[in-house]
C-alpha cells in the first residue's frame, strides 16, 4: 500500500498549497526488505548511517536492518523508562557523540524512538527515515516532537522523516497493548475534529475540509475494520497504519497539530506532567483514549443541554487564574501554563456569539459518536476507557476536565463550555 504523497501538494479548494515534507511511505508485507534500494534510489549521497532503536526494536528489526545495510552504526537504547524526555535525548546523545560524521539517521522502533530521533535530526539537520514496529500512534511523519521536558510537556520544532517504511510482518506482530494505543490515538481525531470545526464556526479559525473530510474517512474505515485488528488480519492492520499516517500527513498540510490533537490531548497532557497526579507509566494513546472517552461523555451532556434549551450564557470569560494556582501547586509548571494561556484565548469571545451559533455546534456536536459507542470500539482491541485503568483516582475526573482546557493554547469546545451555566453538572465527578 503506497501513500501518494503528491495528490496532497496540489492546490486545495481551502485555497493553500500544502507542504508535504515526506519523499514517500509504503506500508507493505516484507517492506523491510526494499530498505537496501530506497536508500541507494533516494539517498545514495548519504554516507554514515546510524540507527536509532531500543533492545525491544533492534529484536522486532534492528538485527535484520543491520544485515541490509552491514554498515549502519547501531544506537540501542536501553527501554526500561525510556521516555521521550531530556534523559531519552542524553541517553542518545552519548551514543551519537561516539561518531563522527553521521549525516542519516535511522528511527527503529515506536512513538518514543522516533520522537527522539526527530529531536536529533532537527537538531543536528539530518535527514531521516522511518521503520515503524507498531502502529501504536500518529506521529511518525509528525514534524515537532512531543515531549515531557523538566516535567512540562512541549511540542518541540522538529523534522518529519523523509520516508516511511512501514512492513506489516513488524508491526502486527506488536504487542496488542500497542496497537490498542495506536487506535485509541486516531479515534482521539474524533474530538479533535469536533473541537476544530467549532473553534472554526466561531472564531473563523482557518480550516481545510480537505483534511476534515479525509479524516473522518480514515475514521470510518477504521471502526470498520477494528473486528480484523482484533483477528490478527494484516489487511486491518495496514489499514490502521495507514490511518495514522494520514493523520500525520494532515498535520503536515495544516502545519500544527490542529487536525490531530484536541480536548482529549490536554487531558492526556495534563496527566503525563504529574501537575495533578503522581506519575503513571502508560502509552500515549492509552492516556488518550482515556480522555476521548471523557471528552465525548461531556460533549454529549452538553449537547442535551443546549437541545433542551432554556440556558444562560456568561458575557466574558477571564482566565481561571486563581483556580490555576490552586490546582497546579508546583511554581514551575504554574508559571509554564499561566505563560501558555497569555494572552487569554477567550479574551474575543462573548455569550452572544455562542448564542448565535448554537446551529453550526448542535449540527458538530450530532456528528460525534457517543461515549458508549466509543467505549464499544476501544473494547474491541483492549483498549483502556477509564482513569482507574490508568491508575489514576476517580476523584481527579472533575479537576482533570476543568484545567486540562489550559494545558495547550487552543481553542476547544471544552474550553468555551466554561461560558455556560450548565458547566459545572457536566463536568462534575
Amino acid at each position: 500500500m503506497n501513500i501518494d504523497v503528491q495528490e496532497f501538494r496540489k492546490p486545495c479548494a481551502c485555497g493553500r498549497t500544502h507542504e508535504i515534507v515526506v519523499d514517500d511511505m509504503i506500508i507493505e508485507k516484507g517492506a523491510i526488505q526494499r530498505l537496501p534500494h530506497i536508500m541507494k534510489t533516494y539517498y545514495s549521497e548519504y554516507k554514515t548511517i546510524a540507527m536509532l532503536c531500543d533492545d525491544n526494536t533492534y529484536a522486532a528489526v534492528g538485527k535484520l536492518v543491520e544485515e541490509l545495510l552491514p554498515n549502519i552504526i547501531t544506537i540501542r537504547l536501553n527501554p526500561e523508562n525510556l521516555h521521550a524526555d531530556e534523559h531519552g535525548v542524553e541517553a542518545a546523545q552519548k551514543q551519537l557523540d561516539k561518531y563522527a560524521g553521521i549525516d542519516f539517521l535511522i528511527a527503529a522502533g515506536s512513538g518514543t524512538i522516533h520522537d527522539i530521533t526527530r529531536y536529533h535530526a532537527y537538531e543536528k539537520k539530518l535527514p531521516f527515515l522511518s521503520i515503524p514496529t507498531a502502529a501504536s500512534v500518529d506521529g511518525y511523519v509528525s514534524t515537532v516532537a512531543a515531549m515531557t521536558w523538566h516535567g512540562f510537556k512541549k511540542s518541540f520544532t522538529a523534522v518529519s522523516p523523509r520516508f516511511v517504511l512501514a512492513d506489516s510482518e513488524i508491526f502486527s506482530k506488536a504487542p496488542l497493548r500497542l496497537t490498542a494505543s495506536g487506535v485509541a490515538d486516531l479515534l482521539g481525531k474524533f474530538t479533535a475534529l469536533c473541537d476544530w470545526r467549532i473553534a472554526h464556526a466561531l472564531t473563523g479559525e482557518y480550516i481545510c475540509d480537505t483534511v476534515v473530510d479525509m479524516e473522518y474517512k480514515v475514521l470510518k474505515e477504521l471502526c470498520d475494520n477494528l473486528d480484523g485488528i482484533r483477528n490478527g488480519d494484516l489487511s486491518a492492520y495496514e489499514n490502521l497504519m495507514y490511518g495514522l499516517l494520514l493523520s500525520g500527513i494532515a498535520m503536515q498540510m495544516v502545519g500544527n497539530s490542529r487536525p490531530a490533537s484536541g480536548a482529549e490531548h490536554h487531558m492526556s497532557h495534563l496527566w503525563e506532567m504529574s501537575a495533578i497526579n503522581e506519575p503513571i507509566d502508560f502509552y500515549h494513546g492509552e492516556k488518550v483514549g482515556v480522555g476521548l472517552c471523557m471528552a465525548t461523555a461531556v460533549y454529549k451532556k452538553a449537547e442535551q443541554k443546549l437541545r433542551a434549551g432554556g440556558y444562560q450564557v456568561k458575557d466574558h470569560m477571564e482566565l481561571e487564574t486563581e483556580f490555576i494556582k490552586a490546582n497546579i501547586t508546583s511554581p514551575v509548571l504554574q508559571e509554564e501554563i499561566l505563560k501558555e494561556n497569555t494572552p487569554n484565548l477567550m479574551a474575543d469571545i462573548t455569550g452572544n456569539m455562542l448564542k448565535e451559533k448554537e446551529a453550526d455546534i448542535l449540527t458538530i456536536l450530532a456528528d460525534l459518536p457517543d461515549a458508549e459507542t466509543m467505549i464499544g470500539w476501544m473494547k474491541k482491541v483492549h483498549g483502556l476507557t477509564t482513569m482507574q485503568e490508568l491508575t489514576l483516582d476517580e476523584a481527579l475526573k472533575t479537576t482533570t476536565q476543568r484545567l486540562s482546557p489550559y494545558i495547550r493554547q487552543r481553542l476547544t469546545f471544552m474550553r468555551l463550555l466554561k461560558f455556560y451555566d450548565f458547566y459545572d453538572e457536566i463536568t462534575e465527578g
